[in-house]
């Protein structure tokens, strides 16, 4: 049987503004309806599988466990990796986990920020890569190159084999002129970093290869704690795990490496151009999203979050704008947008980490406005869903219900608070706030104090366990 491994690890900063640290782009809808993580997981529909792993960090765990939700997979396996450690110690859990009712699963490990439109291809693949698996051989799927790009790891296929190539050689990202000779060769796959092997098979290559890699892993899942959401590991234990990728650790050292084609117009949408490439574009070559009016505008990717965006006289430009940052780039050059995410670290700027929506495990907000000594915040809480009992040292709230029915805990007393209605939360004062009802709670919330971060919370409970 399939057992599916969803890596959701990343930081997607070569998106950015529309991704960023606290919310990358797996979990943004960049081609439809649903989100990469989402898409990833549907994309299973028509293969036979246990119930999928999704491995990703703490930071992110309620963004996956609701985006499950809402896809109603929200019985799939979350593992919480303490570090980020790179592909190899992440699957290397995940396999650990796989053995543990004492099956041997066949492992997809896929990652969740791909695009992949020809699904039946894929599936396709997938088989192929299945009779090999099953022969003990460890796939990684190989994509057929459609234009010489310098931005991807390569893999050199060599004899023929009943489910695929033997393969010859890992390559690095080329130069233009030996990535032409690669293409023109057709010998040559994109490496995808999608892989397939029996669990087994995976876990005795690697300790073969990477001893040191199997062993702080293995010392980790020993401190396997699980709750009714997630599962942890001592991160003191699996700080001692080195770093390294799959293809480095196991895939190029072993002698049992198989790669299987994939023609299924599959994309790692690594920047904004290549999102414009396999995007649908109008009549002038360019990609339009939300509310965007060009004028001699031609070959761009335009997209518009917060408000119109008009364009005059423009061509070969990314235009990107979010409600916090705007990105304007030539085309050819939005590769150097980790760069702006580097000086923004660098310079301690929030718009690295987080854009003004924030989304938490009871449903989100959003920075309205800020300023010395205040700020305003729309807040949106899920039906059923309640904040922590908190105090704050340094701020009061005062909170205005403009959808539904708010229940407000202040210290020893318990309201309702309606549509038009609000209350105020004093410097101190032990409080929590809760939707009771069907719809979604929404309120406008004004802070006023000396100090307004997000880390003066003294959290006394809290239903999503982080008191």
């Amino acid at each position: 049987m399939i057992k599916p491994i969803i890596m959701a690890g990343g930081s997607g900063t070569r998106l950015w503004p529309l991704s960023r640290e606290l919310f990358p782009k797996q979990f943004l809808s960049l081609d439809g309806e649903n989100t990469m993580l989402q898409a990833t997981l549907k994309r299973l529909v028509n293969i036979e599988h246990q119930t999928p792993t999704i491995i990703c960090n703490e930071q992110h765990r309620f963004v996956v466990a609701e985006q499950l939700r809402t896809q109603l997979s929200s019985n799939s396996n979350i593992l919480l990796e303490p570090t980020a450690k790179n592909t190899a110690p992440a699957i290397t859990l995940a396999a650990f986990d796989s053995l543990n009712n004492g099956e041997d699963p066949i492992l997809l490990v896929l990652a969740s920020d791909h695009i992949i439109k020809n699904e039946d291809a894929f599936v396709a693949s997938v088989h192929q890569a299945t009779l090999a698996a099953d022969k003990n051989k460890l796939v990684t799927f190989g994509v057929v190159p459609k234009s010489p790009e310098i931005g991807f790891g390569y893999i050199k296929s060599g004899d023929a084999l009943d489910h695929g190539y033997e393969v010859d050689q890992f390559v690095e990202k080329p130069d233009l002129d030996t990535a032409k000779n690669y293409l023109a060769s057709g010998k040559y796959f994109w490496n995808s970093g999608m892989f397939m092997f029996k669990t087994s098979v995976f876990l005795n290559e690697l300790e073969t290869h990477r001893p040191d890699i199997y062993n702080a892993c293995k010392a980790a899942f020993e401190t396997l704690e699980t709750d009714s959401d997630f599962s942890r590991f001592d991160k003191s234990v699996f700080d001692t795990c080195p770093s390294d990728s799959v293809d480095y650790a196991v895939m190029e050292k072993t002698k049992s490496a198989v790669v299987v084609p994939l023609d299924a117009d599959w994309s790692d949408v690594g920047s904004w151009s290549a999102l414009w490439n396999i995007e649908n574009k109008d009549k002038n070559g360019n990609s339009c999203k939300g509310d965007v009016m060009t004028i001699d505008t031609n070959n761009s990717f335009i997209s518009a979050n917060d408000k119109l965006v008009a364009t005059i006289g423009l061509d070969d430009v990314v235009i990107v704008d979010t409600k916090d940052a705007l990105l304007v780039s030539k085309r050819s050059e939005v590769q150097k947008v980790k760069q702006v995410v580097n000086e923004l670290n660098a310079q301690g700027r929030i718009e690295a980490k987080s854009s003004r929506k924030v989304y938490r495990p009871w449903g989100k907000y959003d920075c309205i406005d800020t300023g010395d000594r205040f700020q305003v915040k729309r807040i949106t809480v899920k039906p059923g869903a309640k904040l922590s009992l908190q105090m704050h040292h340094h701020r009061a709230e005062h909170w205005v219900v403009v959808k539904g029915t708010a229940k407000v805990t202040k210290d020893n007393e318990e309201i309702l608070v309606t549509e038009n209605q609000s209350t105020y939360i004093p410097v101190g004062s032990i409080h929590a706030l809760e939707n009771p009802g069907l719809v979604n709670l929404e309120l406008i919330e004004v802070q006023s104090g000396s100090y307004l971060d997000e880390d003066d919370i003294v959290r006394y409970e809290d239903k999503y366990g982080r008191a």
